[in-house]
């Protein structure tokens, strides 16, 4: 299949994976499914961002046949409990008090589904944050100057948010912003799309 604009969707509304898409320089579209995002009873984080991510493709497959769909979640995970995003400052002060001086991983899902032979490809992208010991000053600044609200985990790493970590941990840095590239191209690669 070439790659043009109508044979890729990026199953997502995010700016922020909208952006990382552009990196690869193939024309897409975006289309926004609308599912319940609601972690079942007794799941883990890992296969809530599994199922959300395959569900968020297959959920536009009837609207986009001959196409390569490309779902993602994200879900942040301290102390086996998922992080979600905070949705205002208060929750924001929340989450960065209680991930200062400790570690959070990202768990990112990525699923293609290739709806010309149905076939799916489905992974768990894992990227950690060492977080410095913040002060309240230092949290209260952050927050006002970025208002990461939107963000899991209460940050921008693509912004000022670097300023809070001590280190990071994993393969591809570009799943902390929600689209994991590099595992995106083996998997694109294997539908027959040339990247680069």
């Amino acid at each position: 299949m070439p790659a043009n604009s109508s044979s890729i969707v990026l199953a997502s509304s995010s700016s922020y994976r909208r952006e990382l898409l552009t990196r690869l320089q193939l024309p897409f579209n975006c289309h926004s499914p609308d599912i319940d995002e609601t972690p079942l009873a007794g799941e883990t984080p890992e296969v809530l961002v599994q199922r959300l991510a395959i569900s968020k493709a297959r959920k536009l497959a009837a609207d986009y046949p001959q196409h390569l769909i490309i779902g993602s979640d994200q879900v942040a995970v301290l102390d086996g409990q998922i992080i979600g995003k905070p949705g205002d400052a208060a929750g924001a002060l929340r989450q960065l008090n209680a991930a200062s001086g400790r570690s959070v991983v990202f768990l990112t899902g990525l699923a293609v589904l290739d709806t010309r032979t149905q076939s799916e490809q489905v992974d768990v992208v894992p990227f950690t944050v060492h977080f410095r010991q913040l002060s309240a000053v230092q949290i209260q600044r952050y927050i006002e100057l970025e208002q990461p609200f939107d963000c899991a985990g209460s940050f921008k790493s693509e912004g000022l948010g670097v300023s809070l970590f001590r280190a990071t941990e994993g393969d591809d840095a570009t799943s902390l912003v929600g689209l994991p590239l590099i595992r995106l191209c083996d998997m694109l690669n294997a539908c027959g799309i040339a990247v680069p």
